[in-house]
């Protein structure tokens, strides 16, 4: 069965200028300043859509390896992902880095790494960001 989610963005002004709030419409757990300087210099306390792309990403990431890893019978403890998305202003997003580290019983760290690479490719939202340059980081924790 399919699901939508939504988001909705008021933005008022220019993009220099102007600022804006993304609501998590779905869900209903926020809504978010967001600026063009949030996006293009210091976060202070707003987001961007990087951020809500590496928030997106890394869960899903998480998802993905965790249920690859229990689906080959090693079953994670636990799963960390950290994603780091680059915006470069007039050029747009240049790279993602997922950073996994990850503890599974049974498994060495060779398996792991096929595991992390497996989920790094087919994780959904790997597939939808799939023009831009994704590396991965993975490390098992003993």
């Amino acid at each position: 069965m399919a699901t939508t989610r939504t988001a909705t963005t008021q933005w008022h002004g220019s993009l220099m200028e102007g600022s804006g709030s993304v609501e998590l419409n779905s869900s209903g757990v926020g809504k978010y300043d967001v600026t063009w300087a949030s996006r293009a210099e210091q976060a202070n306390g707003r987001t961007s859509p990087e951020e809500l792309i590496a928030a997106a990403h890394s869960s899903c990431f998480s998802m993905a390896l965790s249920h690859g890893l229990a689906g080959a019978g090693t079953p994670p403890e636990t799963v960390e992902t950290q994603a780091d998305v680059t915006f470069q202003p007039g050029e747009g997003i240049t790279g993602i880095v997922l950073s996994v580290k990850a503890r599974v019983p049974g498994l060495t760290a060779e398996q792991f790494e096929e595991a992390a690479q497996n989920a790094k490719a087919n994780c959904p939202v790997s597939k939808a960001l799939a023009g831009v340059d994704i590396s991965l980081k993975a490390e098992l924790l003993a």
